[in-house]
């Protein structure tokens, strides 16, 4: 009886040592910050390749180029002139996950075909349940790949979405009038406590005695 206890115990300590760690990560807005939870075990491909261009300063003075309130926001390939950046190549959609495009979530934006996603991503503002996999038939079919989710900071991602938009070439509409530039997308080790978070008050109206 012990002995099968025992195994019983080991298999479960290496299914469990099978799945992957969360990676947490800060993305520095110049609208305030955003971290994110990527969730490398059912979207390793996805949060690879996020984290790779993160770590190559890829995101650093890109903008949120494509912002629609009803819809998401979407970033990460354009620069403030909204000049597109070269990427690496496509890489597999993942969109079969599990993982439902709901309010919070970030997903691989892509083409009208399945595996077009490079580096451009968005955050769902609302539950898009249209975007979700349904099959492999076609573009539409396949959905949109969520591998994370905002935990801190969606009222920094609510002010994107409601600010101003219109058009700016080489875009007809949804690009906002005031840049939201996105500062830069670090690995962090932990949340940030709202000490952290604070936003320091300028000495032009802080307050003397």
């Amino acid at each position: 009886m012990k002995k099968i206890l025992s195994f019983a115990l080991i298999g479960l300590f290496t299914s469990i040592s099978a799945f992957s760690a969360p990676v947490l990560v800060k993305m520095e807005t110049n609208r305030g910050d955003i971290i994110l939870e990527l969730d490398q075990d059912k979207a390793p491909i996805s949060v690879a390749n996020f984290l790779q261009y993160a770590k190559d300063g890829y995101y650093d003075g890109t903008v949120f180029h494509r912002v629609i309130s009803t819809f998401m926001i979407q970033g990460g390939g354009f620069d403030e002139d909204l000049t597109r950046k070269s990427t690496k190549s496509p890489i597999q959609n993942e969109a079969s996950n599990g993982l439902k495009n709901l309010r919070g979530t970030i997903a691989m934006a892509r083409t009208g075909a399945p595996h077009s996603a490079t580096s451009q991503f968005f955050i769902n503002v609302q539950d898009n349940q249209s975007l979700d996999f349904t099959g492999e038939d076609n573009g539409r079919t396949w959905g949109y790949a969520v591998f994370g989710k905002v935990i801190q900071g969606m009222d920094v991602v609510d002010e994107i979405r409601f600010t101003p938009t219109g058009p700016n070439p080489p875009f007809r509409s949804d690009v906002p009038i005031k840049t939201m530039l996105i500062k830069s997308v670090k690995v962090i080790d932990a949340i940030p406590s709202a000490t952290e978070q604070a936003v320091e008050v300028p000495k032009a109206v802080a307050k003397t005695k």
